[in-house]
């Protein structure tokens, strides 16, 4: 072997070992580097929210507490417009007092308590309404498919209509009407995710999916 071959050899050889070197320290970062962690579910990240009970997994015959108030839920409706999708819960307390519960996600998870106005006037359709001493602004309006299961007083399926508007502070105002009949008005009040528990029918298991 020459010196010219000689010389070719070494450096060749030390290109091996370095690569074997930089093969070596790459696979030793990629040991140290922690695992991705699997996507969760927002609402079982902690103890408190298991514990409340998932509002999205409502059904009537459950009981629901608001603001320290104890409700039935007597029917469920669930509204369906292109690929959005969100669930209405008519609640009845001891009272007899009659209450829906909107839940959404939006993406964030909307928990909104409505009361109905049997005697309200005003109709939809401006892009702002003074009603009740506040002022709403138009926020959204269309048409979905329904399906109803429990006591609602609707028909098991249709399709329904609304507009919904929004004051300052998150306060609404919502015009929905059924099939063929008239708006019907409610005032609604966002609701904070700890201002909600969930006490499902006794022997029922929900820690599967929805």
């Amino acid at each position: 072997m020459n010196g010219s071959v000689a010389w070719l050899v070494a450096v060749v050889g030390c290109l091996v070992g370095a690569a074997g070197v930089a093969i070596a320290v790459v696979a030793l970062r990629r040991s140290r580097r922690p695992p991705e962690a699997a996507p969760t579910d927002p609402l079982r990240d902690h103890d408190a929210d298991a514990l409340r009970g998932d509002p999205r997994r409502l059904r009537p015959g459950d009981l629901v507490e608001i603001r320290q108030v104890s409700y039935l839920v007597r029917g469920t409706v669930r509204l369906v417009e292109g690929g959005w999708s969100w669930v209405e819960h008519l609640l009845d307390d001891a009272q007899g007092v009659r209450r829906w519960l909107s839940v959404e996600e939006d993406p964030e998870l909307e928990l909104v308590l409505w009361s109905a106005e049997a005697g309200a006037t005003v109709t939809p359709g401006a892009p702002t309404i003074d009603f009740a001493g506040r002022s709403y602004s138009w926020k959204e309006s269309g048409q979905a498919r329904y399906t109803a299961t429990g006591t609602t007083g609707l028909d098991p399926a249709g399709t329904m209509r609304y507009h919904d508007y929004q004051a300052t502070g998150g306060a609404r105002l919502s015009f929905e009407a059924y099939g063929e009949a008239g708006w019907e008005v409610a005032r609604g009040e966002l609701l904070h995710r700890t201002e909600v528990m969930i006490y499902p029918q006794a022997g029922e298991d929900r820690t599967g999916g929805q």
